[in-house]
């Protein structure tokens, strides 16, 4: 079993490292401008990547399209418009429309809800709700699929233990990252992201070096105030990838909040999937036999990030 354990560990570690910038987000933006009663000029806005060769556009029924217009007649940009092509290399979509009238509205679309129905102008409110959908599954598929927030909720976990203190500390890590990520998504707090990222995998080493410690550190006996001075750190991550979604003006306050619901749920999912499995796997003597090998392999991974995105760093000047 040893003899496999090193390259079993030595594959997690590349694995995992291969996978840390897999939470980047990147958001096709389109851009809908009524020119004359029920005709919109339509655009692709700047990417990376040529977004028209893996993202398409299924228009409503009565509307008409070409390469540059879509004619919709006296009805206006009305029914169903629909996104596909989510998951290679853009996870959303914004639709920005604006309508002659000088009003404007900004629609999010994602995988798990691809489509929104339009109603001819900005007026109707029905899309509020269309839209905290869509921020809320952006949140949660966020921290489900950013390796180095889970690298740090796990050492959490680690540090602490499922028992009483788990809630105040998993509570103070939400109300320091909720903070600063409404700070930076409002414009209050700007830190580059290199600076913010590279902190992120530094605070994930730390944890889990403390975990490891045996004697009573610091960070045992205060972990809330732990995870709250790091959770200051993480939210500005989060705001990284806010910025890069963006924020519909017209409707602030629910894409903040809303994305931020989503992080909190995808966060609670974790820790309720990490103490079932704990509950299941506790009762064998074989698990607390492998908690030191585990913080081993995040403190190694998260080193690994924080040397790499340090050098990243310094690379940029």
């Amino acid at each position: 079993m040893r003899r496999i354990f090193g390259p079993l560990l030595l594959m997690l570690l590349g694995f995992w490292s291969a996978c840390a910038p897999a939470h980047e987000m990147t958001i096709a933006e389109l851009e809908l401008r009524e020119s004359v009663k029920g005709e919109f000029l339509w655009v692709w806005a700047s990417s990376e990547r040529p977004v028209a060769d893996e993202v398409s556009v299924q228009w409503p029924d009565a509307c008409r399209v070409d390469e540059a217009l879509v004619h919709c007649g006296e009805a206006g940009l009305r029914g169903t418009l629909k996104v596909a092509g989510f998951g290679n290399s853009f996870s959303a979509a914004m639709v920005k429309v604006y309508w002659l009238n000088g009003q404007s509205r900004v629609y999010t679309l994602t995988s798990a809800q691809p489509q929104v129905e339009l109603f001819g102008s900005a007026e109707d409110q029905r899309g509020a709700s269309e839209l905290a959908r869509a921020y809320t599954l952006l949140g949660v598929e966020h921290i489900l699929s950013g390796y180095d927030h889970l690298a740090f909720v796990l050492a959490l976990l680690f540090l602490v233990g499922f028992n009483k203190r788990l809630l105040l500390t998993i509570t103070a890590f939400t109300v320091a990252h909720s903070l600063t990520l409404a700070l930076s998504a409002l414009g209050s707090l700007t830190l580059r992201p290199p600076p913010v990222e590279a902190t992120i995998a530094l605070s994930i080493m730390l944890v889990a070096g403390e975990a490891l410690h045996q004697g009573m550190t610091l960070s045992k006996r205060s972990p809330a105030m732990v995870a709250f001075l790091f959770g200051l750190i993480h939210g500005l991550g989060f705001a990284g990838a806010l910025k890069e979604i963006g924020l519909p003006q017209n409707h602030l306050a629910i894409g903040l909040l809303t994305f931020n619901a989503g992080v909190e749920l995808g966060q609670l999912l974790v820790v309720a999937t990490a103490f079932g499995i704990y509950r299941v796997v506790s009762q064998y003597q074989r698990f607390t036999a492998a908690r030191t090998p585990a913080l081993y392999a995040i403190g190694s991974v998260a080193a690994y990030w924080s040397v790499s995105r340090t050098v990243g760093m310094l690379m940029q000047g």
